[in-house]
C-alpha cells in the first residue's frame, strides 16, 4: 500500500517525472517547440486533447498535470478551451499567457499581460483572459488588454462559449515538457437563459480537435454520474472507433454510489468499454482541501493514501494498480505522446517542406510587393510600358496589333474599289435586258474579292433578247435572263445627254472636261464615310490593345490606381490622335476633290484597257456576227504555206483574216483582232476613278497609321508624367498613394510570409534532431 504513495512523492508536481527517458523527454521538448512555432495551425502536431462532460473534473486533473490554479468562480474555467504548453527549464519557474483570437477568417495571437512569476497569480490572469474572449466586441473597442484591470467584466458575458482560446506558456525545473488543451465541457441542456446554439458549438469545437490522427484524446468520466449519460465517450468514438488512440481517466472515485463500484472497476480493468491505451483512475483534490492551502505534494500523497487504504482499490490485482494514480497516468501520457512524436517526425517533415513550397508558390504568384521607393518604381514600369507600346506599334510577329488593325484596313480598301462607277455602254431602255460584266483585267490585276458584289436577282424568264449567246464571257453582255437593274447604272446614252448639254463654245466633237468632273465627284462624296469607319475602327482596337499592355504591365501595381489613371489619361491622347487622323483625312478629301494625275502612263494604259472592254461590248451589241467572228478566229498554223494537203494553192483570205492580212501589207503589223473594236469615243471617267482610288486607298491608312497607331507612341510618356503629376512638388505623395496595395492582397502577403516564417523556425527546430 506504500508503494502507491512513495511513487508519487518521487515523481515531484506535475508531469516533471526526472525518470523520463533521454529520447522521450527530446520528443517532447521537440513538440513543445514546434508549437511555440504556430506551425500547429497548418499542419497536425502530436498533441493531447482533454474532453469530458461538464464537470467532469477535467479542471482539476489539468491543474494536477501542470501545478497550476485554474479559475473556479461562475465555472468560467469551461467557457474557452485552454492551451497548455509547458517546458522543462532550468531557468526559475514563469507563465506566458496569450490569446489566440480568430475572426473573419484571421487568426492572431496577442500577449496578455505581462510574464508571471509568481504561481499564485495565474488563476486571476486566466480569469481575465477568459473575460477577454467571451466579450469581443469590448475587447474590439478598448483592446484585449482593457481586460487587465478592473472588476466588473465577467459581469456580463456576450459569449457564454467560444472557439478563441487562452494559452499558457509555462517552464520552470519542476515542469514537463508536454502540450494539451483543456476544452470546454460537453452538455447536454443549456437551461432556460442559455443558448441551444451553445451545445453544438461546444460539440464541433472539440470535434475540430480529435479528429486529427495525431490527437491523444484523454476522455474524463466523473464516477459520480452514471457512465452512459456522460456523452464524451460517444464523441470519442466517432473519430476513434477501435479506441487506438484514446486513454480513459476515471475521476472522483471517491464519489461513486454504494454498491456500484464493481462497475466502475469492470471499466478499468478494460473489460467493459475496452480501449487500447486502457483507463485510468485519479483522484484530484478537493476545492475545500486547495482553499485550505493543500500544495500539490501533499495531494499527490493524499491520493496514494487513498488508492491504497480503500478496499476496493486496494485489492485489484498488481497488474492493474499501475492504473491507479496521477503520476501513472502522466507516465503513459508522456510515453504514448513522445513515441506518437517519433512516428510522426518524417511525416511532420514531408508536410513542412510541401507547405514550404506551396507557400512560396502562392506567395510569387501574389503582385510584386510595394517597393519603398515607389517614385522610381513607378518610373521604371511607365518606361517599361512605353517602350512596349512602342514595339507593338511598330509590329510583333503574332496576335500583334498590326495583324489587329489588318482587316479594318482590307475592308476599306474593297469599300472604296466597290465605289467605282457601274458604266454601261448602251441605252437605259436596255437596262433590264443587257449587262455588261465586270472587266477581266481589274479582277486579274487586283482580285475577285476587291470586286465582290452584292448578288443580283434576276428574272428567269428569258426572252432571248437580241443574243443567243449565254455564256458568261469577261467582256460580253448577259441577256438570257430578265436583269433588275443597278439604280446606280450609269448608261451611255445619259452620258451622251450630259455631255451635250454641257457644250458651250467648244469645237465639233470637243465636249467640256467638267461632263468627266461632274461623275468624278459624285464617286468621291462615297469615300468620306468608308474613310472615316476606318478611323474609328482603328481607334476601338487600338484602345483594346492599348488596355490589355496597361493590364500587363500596371494592372498588379497597388490597389489598380496606377493602371486606372493610365488608362484615363491614354483614353485622351487616343482620342486626340483619331481627331488629328480625321483632320488629316479631311485634308486628303479635299486634295482629291479635283480629278488629277501626274500618272500619266498608268492613265493612259487604263484609258487603254477600258476602251476595248466598253468598244467589244457595244460591238457585240450592233453586230453581233462580227463579234462571233473576232472571237472565233483562230490565225493560219503558218503564214508560209501555200499549198493544202491536195497540192491546191490556199484559197484567199476572208473575213477577220484579209482584214488582219490587208493590214500586213500596209505595213501595221502585231494587231489583235479585239483591237479591231477600237472604234468607240474614249471614256476617261473611269481610268481617272481607278487612279484616284488607289491613291486614296493607300493615302487614307497611311495618314490613319502615322496619326493614330503609330500617334499614340508619340509623347505617351510625357503625357504620362504630366497627367499624373509625378514629377511636380506632390510627386512623392501621389506616388506612395499609387503604390498602396490592395488591402485583401496585403493581408494575404502577410499570412503567407508569416506561414513561412512558422514553416522555417519548425524546420529548424527539425534540423537540431536526428530520427
Amino acid at each position: 500500500m506504500s508503494d502507491l504513495s512513495t511513487s508519487s512523492q518521487a515523481q515531484g508536481i506535475g508531469l516533471s517525472n526526472p525518470i523520463h527517458s533521454h529520447t522521450s523527454r527530446q520528443m517532447l521538448d521537440l513538440v513543445n517547440r514546434l508549437h511555440s512555432t504556430g506551425v500547429q495551425v497548418d499542419i497536425d502536431l502530436p498533441q493531447i486533447a482533454v474532453i469530458g462532460s461538464q464537470s467532469a473534473g477535467k479542471s482539476s486533473l489539468i491543474e494536477s498535470i501542470s501545478g497550476i490554479t485554474l479559475p473556479r468562480a461562475a465555472g468560467t474555467c469551461t467557457r474557452c478551451p485552454t492551451e497548455c504548453r509547458l517546458s522543462r527549464s532550468s531557468e526559475p519557474w514563469k507563465c506566458t499567457v496569450s490569446l489566440r483570437i480568430s475572426e473573419n477568417g484571421k487568426t492572431k495571437t496577442e500577449k496578455f499581460g505581462d510574464v508571471i512569476t509568481n504561481k499564485a497569480e495565474v488563476e486571476e490572469r486566466i480569469r481575465r483572459a477568459q473575460w477577454a474572449i467571451l466579450n469581443p466586441t469590448l475587447r474590439n473597442a478598448h483592446g484585449a488588454q482593457h481586460f487587465l484591470t478592473g472588476d466588473d467584466h465577467g459581469a456580463n458575458l456576450e459569449l457564454s462559449f467560444s472557439s478563441c482560446f487562452v494559452s499558457l506558456q509555462i517552464s520552470g525545473p519542476d515542469v514537463a515538457d508536454l502540450s494539451f488543451c483543456d476544452l470546454p465541457g460537453l452538455i447536454a441542456g443549456v437551461g432556460s437563459a442559455g443558448n441551444k446554439s451553445d451545445i453544438d458549438l461546444i460539440k464541433n469545437l472539440i470535434s475540430t480537435y480529435i479528429r486529427r490522427p495525431s490527437c491523444i484524446i484523454l476522455l474524463t468520466v466523473a464516477c459520480e454520474t452514471d457512465f452512459q449519460n456522460q456523452g464524451a465517450q460517444e464523441l470519442a468514438k466517432v473519430y476513434d472507433p477501435e479506441g487506438k488512440r484514446t486513454v480513459g481517466v476515471l475521476t472522483k472515485p471517491d464519489r461513486i454510489p454504494t454498491g456500484e463500484e464493481p462497475n466502475w472497476i469492470s471499466i478499468l480493468c478494460n473489460i467493459k468499454e475496452p480501449l487500447q491505451n486502457g483507463w485510468y483512475c485519479v483522484k484530484q483534490p478537493s476545492s475545500a482541501e486547495i482553499a485550505a492551502g493543500t500544495t500539490w505534494e501533499k495531494a499527490r500523497k493524499n491520493e496514494g493514501q487513498f488508492f491504497a487504504s480503500t478496499a476496493v482499490w486496494s485489492d485489484l490485482d498488481e497488474m492493474y494498480k499501475k492504473y491507479l494514480c496521477t503520476s501513472n497516468l502522466v507516465e503513459r501520457l508522456s510515453t504514448l505522446l513522445s513515441d506518437l512524436i517519433s512516428k510522426r517526425l518524417p511525416a511532420i517533415q514531408d508536410e513542412i517542406e510541401k507547405s514550404i513550397i506551396v507557400a512560396r508558390d502562392a506567395l510569387h504568384s501574389l503582385p510584386k510587393a510595394p517597393s519603398s521607393d515607389p517614385r522610381n518604381e513607378i518610373a521604371s514600369l511607365l518606361h517599361l510600358f512605353a517602350r512596349d507600346v512602342a514595339r507593338h506599334v511598330e509590329g510583333v510577329p503574332e496576335d500583334g496589333l498590326l495583324q489587329a488593325v489588318r482587316p479594318a484596313q482590307d475592308t476599306f480598301r474593297r469599300v472604296i474599289r466597290m465605289t467605282a462607277p457601274d458604266f454601261q455602254p448602251f441605252e437605259k431602255r436596255f437596262a433590264k435586258k443587257k449587262k455588261i460584266e465586270k472587266a477581266e483585267f481589274l479582277m486579274s490585276e487586283e482580285g475577285h474579292e476587291d470586286f465582290a458584289i452584292l448578288d443580283e436577282t434576276v428574272d428567269n424568264d428569258s426572252d432571248n433578247g437580241l443574243f443567243d449567246d449565254t455564256k458568261s464571257e469577261p467582256w460580253s453582255l448577259n441577256t438570257s435572263q430578265r436583269i433588275i437593274p443597278n439604280p446606280d447604272a450609269i448608261y451611255i446614252d445619259q452620258v451622251m445627254q450630259r455631255a451635250n448639254d454641257a457644250r458651250t463654245r467648244e469645237l465639233p466633237g470637243n465636249y467640256p472636261f467638267v461632263v468627266q468632273e461632274t461623275y468624278i465627284r459624285a464617286i468621291l462624296k462615297k469615300w468620306r464615310t468608308p474613310a472615316q469607319s476606318l478611323c474609328r475602327a482603328v481607334y476601338h482596337t487600338l484602345g483594346e490593345h492599348i488596355e490589355k499592355l496597361i493590364h500587363s504591365h500596371l494592372g498588379a501595381f497597388g490597389q489598380g490606381q496606377l493602371a486606372q489613371r493610365v488608362k484615363v489619361l491614354l483614353h485622351d491622347h487616343l482620342k486626340k490622335c483619331m481627331e488629328r487622323a480625321e483632320e488629316r483625312i479631311d485634308w486628303l478629301m479635299k486634295l482629291e476633290d479635283r480629278p488629277f494625275s501626274l500618272n500619266t502612263h498608268y492613265l493612259a494604259d487604263y484609258k487603254e484597257k477600258f476602251l476595248v472592254h466598253y468598244r467589244t461590248a457595244r460591238e457585240k451589241d450592233r453586230n453581233p456576227k462580227l463579234m462571233t467572228a473576232i472571237q472565233q478566229y483562230a490565225p493560219p498554223p503558218s503564214s508560209f504555206v501555200f499549198k493544202n494537203s491536195s497540192g491546191a494553192a490556199p484559197s484567199a483570205p476572208t473575213g477577220i483574216e484579209k482584214v488582219l492580212a490587208g493590214l500586213v501589207e500596209m505595213g501595221i503589223v502585231g494587231i489583235k483582232p479585239e483591237t479591231l473594236t477600237k472604234l468607240i469615243e474614249p471614256d476617261g471617267m473611269e481610268p481617272a476613278l481607278g487612279i484616284m482610288a488607289d491613291r486614296f486607298a493607300d493615302n487614307v491608312p497611311l495618314a490613319v497609321d502615322y496619326e493614330l497607331v503609330l500617334g499614340v507612341e508619340r509623347d505617351v510618356l510625357e503625357t504620362l508624367y504630366r497627367g499624373l503629376g509625378i514629377n511636380g512638388d506632390h510627386g512623392d505623395r501621389i506616388c506612395k498613394e499609387l503604390a498602396q496595395e490592395n488591402a485583401t492582397i496585403a493581408v494575404r502577403r502577410e499570412e503567407l510570409t508569416k506561414k513561412l516564417e512558422r514553416m522555417d523556425l519548425a524546420r529548424q527546430q527539425l534540423l537540431q534532431i536526428g530520427f
